[in-house]
């Protein structure tokens, strides 16, 4: 028997993305072809590296607050932003 999967919208930079219910922030990154989470100072594109936490890799900006992409779960409506020259 299949269980309906269940979708969540949300918006990454600006364009909306339906995500399934129950994944990190990274996990929807990846889904969306767009897996770096954020820009170093000399202009290359990071993405998670650990998926744990440690390496701060995934920093993005979560409805305006600063968050780890791999410990953040997706919510509907989420605003997701890449951060840019750290």
């Amino acid at each position: 028997m299949n269980k309906k999967q269940t979708l969540l919208t949300l918006t990454l930079n600006g364009e909306t993305l339906c995500v399934p219910e129950g994944i990190t922030v990274a996990a929807a990154l990846s889904l969306s072809g767009q897996d770096g989470c954020r820009f170093s100072v000399s202009g290359q594109l990071r993405a998670p590296f650990c998926g744990m936490g440690i390496c701060q890799e995934c920093r993005v900006t979560v409805n305006g607050l600063r968050r780890l992409a791999c410990q953040t779960l997706c919510q509907p409506g989420m605003h997701i932003e890449r951060t840019e020259n750290e």
